[in-house]
């Protein structure tokens, strides 16, 4: 049985002292069993909008385009679920991205929730929200998610890949800083991105402004800083304004299929 909108009430209203139970995790023994119970199993991956890759013959940049790892699972997904609304936006009273623009949900376990709180959707309409979250300048995170197959009640969890469409200041994964080494490190980078600060940062302090989930951005001696915590969203690449912050993908693979196959390995949708 799913869970009931009572239930999804109270999470509503205990979402914003999220921030306080991460720190939870770093306590040994409580860690340890919040992993198992929340974060066991997962494998989240955050993929950057666009990410340049070189100069092409035509000096046009070539670019990798991320979300073509989402078409692959959408296309070969038995079932797909969109939420009417983003449960973190919606809880936090977020005013810069819309809160009607919740997950995506694929998988067969996906069948089992709760239909208040969204509804089955074709193929191409699965594409078009998407499209839609990142012409709202949101950004996406997939994999398997525990925490999503507990809150919603449905299973199994390796039947569940799970979509969202993030913005850095509501997101859950907000919480980064304060969890754990252990369950953080289930939440990474789109396999071979690199992000860099060139010469041309000033220093302006700028890209503080894309309130980085991870923690990871910093201004050292007058020059921008990111940490190895960086999980690559490329939001302070869209701010800078002297386009100082790269993204590229180094390693010379197929990125998007490497991507599919590492996630597949952990939730199957078909």
């Amino acid at each position: 049985m799913s869970r009931p909108m009572w239930f999804v009430s109270i999470i509503r209203k205990t979402f914003p002292m999220s921030m306080t139970a991460a720190s939870m995790t770093r306590v040994p023994v409580l860690g340890r069993a919040l992993g198992r119970m929340f974060f066991e199993g997962d494998d989240i991956m955050l993929l950057p909008r666009v990410v340049p890759v070189g100069e092409a013959m035509d000096e046009q940049a070539s670019e990798v385009l991320p979300w073509q790892v989402l078409e692959d699972f959408v296309e070969r997904a038995g079932f797909l679920w969109v939420m009417n609304e983003c449960i973190c936006r919606r809880s936090m009273s977020c005013k810069d991205y819309p809160v009607d623009l919740g997950c995506l949900f694929l998988g067969d376990a996906a069948r089992g929730i709760n239909p208040e709180l969204g509804r089955p959707v074709s193929r191409q309409e699965a594409l078009d929200h998407l499209q839609r979250a990142r012409d709202a300048g949101l950004f996406h995170l997939v994999g398997r998610n525990k925490v999503d197959a507990v809150w919603l009640k449905v299973g199994p969890g390796g039947r569940l890949l799970t979509i969202c469409n993030c913005c850095t200041c509501c997101c859950l994964w907000r919480i980064l800083p304060n969890l754990s080494g252990e369950i953080s490190s289930r939440l990474t980078r789109m396999p071979g991105l690199e992000v860099e600060v060139t010469d041309e940062c000033q220093g302006c302090g700028t890209c503080l402004d894309a309130h980085c989930m991870a923690g990871a951005i910093s201004i050292v001696l007058g020059r921008a800083v990111i940490a190895e915590e960086c999980r690559g969203c490329g939001r302070c690449v869209e701010l800078c304004p002297n386009g100082a912050i790269k993204l590229s993908l180094e390693g010379g693979e197929d990125y998007i299929a490497a991507a599919v196959e590492r996630l597949s390995e952990h939730v199957d949708v078909s």
